[in-house]
């Protein structure tokens, strides 16, 4: 099992000014500790279950930029992008540039958008529910043309692309890592089986989770789809007071119904001292 971490609060009490600093020394941190890698939520206002909105908040995409000049190992991608908040040629040309000034670390992480809230607070585009799903399938088509070097133009339902040029393209080949968040039955894990490499879902309880994993590998027969081809990860809790040996004992449990990736969120911020039991816990669950 590989574990990663999610910087989702960046609320510390010398906030802001020290935001930078702080989290330079936690990714140089996560990077030195055996993580597979470190995610920041889309998000411009914190969300509830973190805070109250007015929380210190960064914007994805930029936050990624400094993580990825302030690391050397450590993968990194958003947790996930909220696909209706950037056109989809600009968004794969973001991911692609990260991609090759890191020397082929970045994710796409991407889903369907949920905080109207947000968007409404800061004027971004958030259409209905099914129309977010169809322009989720349109940019995940689009994607992968324009990974694959192809310049035919693209014309969809919501987006047009007369020449979906890519260059320099992406230095992770086939193309940088695709995890879909979510877990919706109907929607959300038809996607992953048609285009994901990753499937995101919430660590509630192992029964819920192997649920959803049955569901996924239902979708992954329907299409042809290898269900192993897909990486199975989840968002869970760390807590720092719990020992190593018990959440390593608890994510077993999620191992046994086929997780193979936990992303580890934290009760507040991350602190600089959290990755030394953080490398421990990592050794633990590496043979799961």
């Amino acid at each position: 099992m590989r574990l990663s971490i999610s910087l989702a609060d960046f609320t510390w009490p010398d906030s802001p000014g020290a935001i930078g600093p702080r989290v330079d020394r936690i990714v140089r941190a996560a990077d030195q500790s055996g993580l597979d890698s470190v995610f920041v939520m889309d998000h411009l206002f914190q969300i509830g279950s973190n805070g109250p909105a007015a929380h210190d908040m960064l914007e994805a995409y930029a936050a990624l930029g400094y993580i990825a000049a302030r690391t050397e190992r450590i993968r990194f991608g958003a947790l996930v992008t909220a696909v209706s908040y950037r056109d989809p040629g600009l968004l794969v040309k973001s991911v692609t540039t990260l991609d090759v000034l890191s020397g082929g670390r970045a994710w796409l992480g991407i889903g369907a958008a949920w905080n109207a809230d947000e968007a409404a607070g800061l004027g971004l585009f958030f259409p209905p529910t099914s129309e977010r799903y169809e322009r989720l399938e349109e940019t995940l088509r689009i994607a992968k043309q324009m990974w694959a070097g192809s310049e035919k133009p693209f014309h969809g339902q919501h987006y047009t692309l007369e020449r979906p040029l890519n260059v320099p393209n992406a230095l992770t080949r086939p193309h940088p890592p695709i995890m879909i968040g979510g877990q919706g039955e109907r929607k959300t894990l038809r996607l992953v089986a048609q285009y994901a490499d990753a499937c995101n879902l919430f660590g509630e309880s192992v029964d819920a989770v192997a649920v959803k994993l049955g569901v996924l590998q239902g979708h992954c027969e329907a299409v042809g789809r290898p269900y192993e081809n897909i990486e199975k990860t989840m968002v869970a809790y760390w807590y720092p007071d719990k020992s190593v040996a018990e959440q390593a004992d608890s994510f077993a449990r999620f191992a046994e119904v086929g997780i193979e990736h936990v992303v580890l969120g934290r009760p507040g911020p991350f602190v600089d001292e959290d990755f030394e039991q953080i490398a421990e816990l990592v050794r633990a669950v590496a043979d799961l």
